[in-house]
C-alpha cells in the first residue's frame, strides 16, 4: 500500500515531499508553521492578509495606531472613501514579514505566500501590486494567488526581475476559472507553476455559491487534469479541501495529482497562530457546530463554527484602524448592515448584526472561527487530557502522519 512519501512534487530538478500547508490568513498560518513544513521537505504558506496589523504584533511597528490617528476624525462617519492605506507602510509590513521568515528558513522545502485579491484595501490594484512586488523582492520562494480570479495579477509583476524565477500559482475551484485565468494572462507568456484546486469542503472563504454541496473535489481535480493533458500543459495540480488523512492524500496522488494542500489538521498545531482556547473550540466541535454562511462582506460564502463570537456581533465598523475589505469606492457591506441596525434600534446600546460581520476586526482578534468541513474529526487526532482539554499537537507530528500513514489511520501523539 502506497504512502504520500512514495511520491514527490517536482519543480524542475527540485523534489519536495508533496505536502503543502495552506495559507490561513491573519497569521493563523504563522511563519513558524510554514518554516516547519519547509524544514520537513514540503511547502508551507504564510499569508499576506492584514500584514500591517500582523507586523505590529510581530515586529513592534505601529501601523494600526498611525492609521487610526490619521483618520480618527472619521469614526462616526458612514462614508469611508477618504480612508486610504499608506502604500509605504503596506510595503514595509510585507517586506518585514517575508524577509524575516525567509531568513529563518532551513531544510530542503519551500515557503510560499498566499496573496488575496479580495483584500481590496480601498485601492485594489495599487495595494495588490505593492504586496506582490514586496513579496518577490523580499525573497519568497513562491506566490499563491488566492481569493479572486487574479486576471491582471501577472501583468502587475511581469517587469519584476524575479517574475520568471519565483514559483507562481493560482487557486481555482472550477475548470472554467482556470481557463479564464490562463487566457487573460496569456500575453505575459508565463503559465502558472502550479494549480491549487480547492474543493467545497475547504475552510474559510469558498469559491462556490451556497450550492457548494453539489460539487466534488475529486471530480473538479480530474476535469482540470484532463484539460491540461488535452492542452499539453505540464503544470502540477494540487487538490485541497477535505483531505484529512494520509490515505486521502495518497488517493489523489495515485490519480495523478502532484501534491495535496492541507490545513484543517494544522489548526491545532502549537505552531499555528490560533490562541490555545480557540484551538480547544476546534477540538470540541461536532459536525452540527459547523456551517457555511454569508456573513463575510467579501460576497463569498464562508465555513466557520456556529459559536464564533463574531456572528451577531454589532461592533462599530473598524475601517479607520483596519479597512482591509473596503472596495475601490470605500464601501463594505458590513457598514451598510451596521447602519441599518443602528437606524432600526436607535435606543439600543448593544447592536446585533447577523447577516454580515466586521471581518477585519474579528479576524484580527481571532473571534471569527473559520474552519474546514472535517474540523469535527480533530478530536480523533489527539488525546483528551485529565482536565477535559485536548493535547495540542506539533506541526511535525501532523506533517509526518500525512507523509507516512496508511489504511486511513491517524497517529495519536505520544
Amino acid at each position: 500500500m502506497k504512502r504520500v512519501d512514495d511520491f514527490r512534487l517536482r519543480f524542475g530538478k527540485q523534489e519536495l515531499v508533496p505536502i503543502m500547508i495552506g495559507g490561513m490568513g491573519v497569521d493563523i498560518s504563522t511563519a513558524e508553521l510554514a518554516l516547519e513544513a519547509a524544514r520537513l521537505g514540503g511547502i508551507g504558506h504564510i499569508s499576506d492578509a492584514m500584514l500591517p496589523t500582523v507586523a505590529d504584533r510581530r515586529y513592534d511597528t505601529d501601523f494600526v495606531k498611525t492609521k487610526l490617528t490619521q483618520y480618527k476624525y472619521n469614526l462616526e462617519n458612514s462614508d469611508k472613501t477618504a480612508i486610504k492605506f499608506d502604500l509605504g507602510q503596506v510595503a514595509e509590513s510585507s517586506r518585514l514579514h517575508v524577509q524575516n521568515t525567509m531568513d529563518a528558513k532551513r531544510g530542503s522545502g519551500m515557503v510560499f505566500i498566499n496573496v488575496m485579491e479580495k483584500l481590496t484595501m480601498n485601492a485594489p490594484k495599487e495595494t495588490l501590486k505593492v504586496r506582490l512586488d514586496e513579496a518577490l523582492s523580499a525573497g519568497i520562494d513562491g506566490v499563491t494567488l488566492a481569493a479572486g480570479l487574479h486576471l491582471g495579477s501577472f501583468a502587475m509583476i511581469e517587469n519584476h526581475p524575479r517574475f520568471r524565477d519565483v514559483k507562481l500559482g493560482i487557486i481555482v475551484s472550477s475548470l472554467r476559472a482556470l481557463q479564464l485565468f490562463i487566457r487573460k494572462n496569456a500575453r505575459s507568456n508565463r503559465l502558472p507553476d502550479y494549480i491549487v484546486v480547492e474543493g467545497p469542503l475547504a475552510g474559510g472563504h469558498l469559491g462556490f455559491g451556497m450550492d457548494w454541496a453539489q460539487y466534488d473535489l475529486r471530480t473538479i481535480t480530474q476535469e482540470v487534469m484532463d484539460y491540461l493533458k488535452a492542452e499539453k500543459l505540464d503544470i502540477p495540480v494540487i487538490p485541497a479541501g477535505g483531505i484529512f488523512t494520509g490515505s486521502d492524500a495518497t488517493s489523489f496522488l495515485e490519480m495523478g495529482a502532484s501534491a495535496v494542500q492541507v490545513a484543517t489538521r494544522f489548526t491545532v498545531a502549537k505552531e499555528c497562530g490560533l490562541p490555545r482556547d480557540v484551538q480547544q473550540e476546534y477540538f470540541k466541535a461536532s459536525e452540527s457546530d459547523i456551517e457555511v454562511n454569508g456573513v463575510s462582506p467579501t460576497g463569498y460564502p464562508m465555513r466557520m463554527l456556529k459559536n464564533s463570537p463574531a456572528i451577531g456581533s454589532g461592533i462599530r465598523p473598524g475601517c479607520e484602524s483596519y479597512g482591509y475589505i473596503l472596495d475601490a469606492n470605500g464601501k463594505c457591506s458590513y457598514i451598510d448592515a451596521y447602519n441599518r441596525e443602528v437606524e432600526l434600534h436607535p435606543d439600543e446600546k448593544k447592536i446585533k448584526v447577523f447577516d454580515k460581520t466586521c471581518l477585519c476586526t474579528h479576524m484580527r482578534n481571532f473571534k471569527l472561527w473559520t474552519c474546514g468541513h472535517y474540523t469535527y474529526k480533530l478530536k480523533d487526532t489527539s488525546r483528551k487530557l485529565e482536565d477535559g482539554s485536548y493535547q495540542v499537537l506539533s506541526a511535525e507530528h501532523v506533517f509526518k502522519d500525512y507523509q507516512f500513514s496508511t489504511d486511513n489511520k491517524v497517529a495519536l501523539p505520544e
